[in-house]
């Protein structure tokens, strides 16, 4: 009577429950629930006829799409292991990932199909290309092979709960990027997790503004199709597809990192003005700014959920929970709370803050400790990299890299990367501190703090900031604001203007380039 614990079974639920409700919608497609599921079944039997089985890797390169969408469902159903890729890396960075993955089919979007052509003659494992769309000589067509394909459902490969489900790739920065192994029962822990804590249902339309390669969404691509709610597709996230989506498709929820929070906050009134109101927003990534808390809940009536996690925990092993306390703060003291990464999900296992001896932290507010966790969530380890997974593993716990203290209520708060955090003059500056600190101020749009090597104190702050469009502040204004609002050990010694920030595409700002004073970050 035991059934494996795999999202597959998220599948085979909705395909009974909600066959003739609408479950994708990109652009001008449209399918039910019984629509969706009979394209994987014959894109399952397309990859079947490839020769693809259990085990093995299929790749795919695109954005948020009904095709790549298709693939989460498709491709597990043979037991073999989707890829899904950063469309946004560069060539060298899909050679490395296609071939230390050993894929074996690679599906790519039409903007992508250049950048394989160039680097085929350094794929000798990949056996097959498919143009998700813009299918053109070398390339195998999609749809035509959904077409000709068999349209009878496949039967699901016999899986176990501890097989691999995908392999996510996490960002590289110093060395090449690590493969993640999730297997089905980590994502379908993951998937009850959220489902708990976030009240996902059958009347929900989720907004794809996460990257679904992310994490695999943050499970959302198997959580939306368990509630039988509606994936509502987005190519292209920027402030004005958002509001145009989230009132013309009655969006209820979606999923952003704190990067693309920031442009809806400050997004021009012509757009928010008259915005639909009610949007449950799910934040992660990084800590979000309180002042963009605020501005989102107040000025747009939307509800902000911090959760955390990391790719290696698939992906939300916290969720600062809502308690009826936290209604009678004061606004500002609310968005501080509302901030923090908060506590375990149900299904997290045990979380922990830990000092250097690996004992827990005071619930003081103030020690600093790293984030470790073990339990059902945490990946299998690093895919062909048994010293990265003996280091992440030690001690018998997942160790995050994160920095973070407990407060006295029991949340967790991240103060910074371990490797982010500023020992300056033997005191511990919090970047995300005074981050947040400087988003309060009105001309500000972003800001990044990284800590560069002082002859004096060592290392000190030093803060990268955007401003608003429009906006004007000189590098003493901002100075003396900071003066004015923190401990003046932690005040950055210098303020460089950027007109914009790097990122990955998870949003998720790239401080390492930052330190190293790259072209990228050109002053304005």
């Amino acid at each position: 009577m035991i059934v494996a614990l795999s999202p597959l079974e998220f599948m085979r639920r909705a395909r009974r429950l909600y066959g003739s409700k609408e479950a994708v919608v990109d652009g001008d497609l449209r399918f039910t629930y019984e629509e969706f599921f009979a394209r994987c079944d014959r894109w399952a039997s397309v990859l079947r006829g490839f020769g693809i089985a259990k085990g093995d890797r299929v790749a795919y390169i695109a954005p948020n799409t009904h095709a790549l969408l298709e693939g989460f469902y498709s491709v597990p159903m043979l037991g073999a292991v989707l890829v899904p890729v950063n469309y946004r890396l560069a060539p060298n960075d899909f050679v490395y990932i296609l071939n230390h993955s050993g894929a074996r089919v690679v599906c790519a979007h039409s903007d992508q199909l250049d950048a394989i052509d160039g680097i085929r003659h350094r794929l000798p494992h990949v056996e097959r290309f498919v143009a998700l769309e813009g299918a053109r000589d070398g390339w195998l067509d999609y749809e035509t092979l959904l077409r000709t394909a068999p349209s009878e459902p496949v039967s699901p490969a016999d899986i176990d709960e501890n097989d691999l489900l995908t392999i996510n790739y996490t960002s590289g920065t110093t060395a090449n990027p690590k493969g993640v192994m999730i297997t089905h029962r980590n994502a379908y822990m993951n998937t009850v997790g959220t489902m708990i804590h976030i009240h996902v249902g059958p009347d929900d339309r989720y907004l794809w503004t996460l990257p679904m390669f992310h994490a695999n969404g943050w499970t959302f691509v198997w959580t939306v199709t368990a509630a039988g709610a509606t994936h509502v597709c987005l190519r292209t996230v920027n402030a004005a597809n958002i509001f145009a989506l989230v009132g013309g498709e009655r969006i209820t929820l979606l999923c952003a990192a704190p990067t693309v929070l920031i442009g809806v906050a400050n997004a021009p009134d012509e757009l928010r003005r008259g915005a639909r109101a009610g949007v449950r927003v799910l934040t992660a990534g990084a800590p979000p700014a309180p002042a963009t808390i605020e501005r989102i809940e107040d000025d747009l009536g939307w509800e902000i959920t911090q959760l955390y996690g990391l790719t290696e925990t698939a992906p939300f092993i916290t969720i600062c929970e809502v308690r009826a306390e936290h209604a009678t703060l004061a606004r500002a003291d609310r968005a501080k709370v509302k901030a923090r990464q908060g506590v375990e999900l149900v299904t997290s296992g045990e979380v922990l803050v830990v000092g250097d001896d690996g004992t827990e932290v005071p619930h003081d507010g103030a020690t600093i400790g790293e984030i470790v966790a073990r339990g059902n969530v945490v990946m299998a380890g690093y895919y062909d990299d048994p010293d990265a997974t003996e280091q992440a593993f030690r001690g018998g716990y997942f160790h995050s890299g994160d920095a973070a203290v407990v407060h006295p209520d029991g949340y967790a708060e991240i103060r910074d990367r371990i490797k982010d955090v500023i020992i300056s003059g033997g005191e511990n500056v919090s970047s995300v501190e005074v981050e947040g600190v400087l988003l309060h101020h009105p001309a500000v749009f972003e800001v990044a703090v990284v800590g560069m090597p002082d002859e004096k104190w060592g290392e000190a702050p030093h803060a990268f900031v955007v401003l608003k469009p429009g906006a004007s502040a000189d590098e003493a204004e901002l100075r003396a604001y900071a003066r004015d609002n923190m401990a003046h050990f932690k005040v950055p010694k210098t303020f460089r203007f950027v007109p914009e920030l790097p990122k990955t595409a998870s949003g998720k700002i790239q401080k390492y380039v930052l330190r190293g004073g790259r072209a990228a970050i050109a002053t304005q």
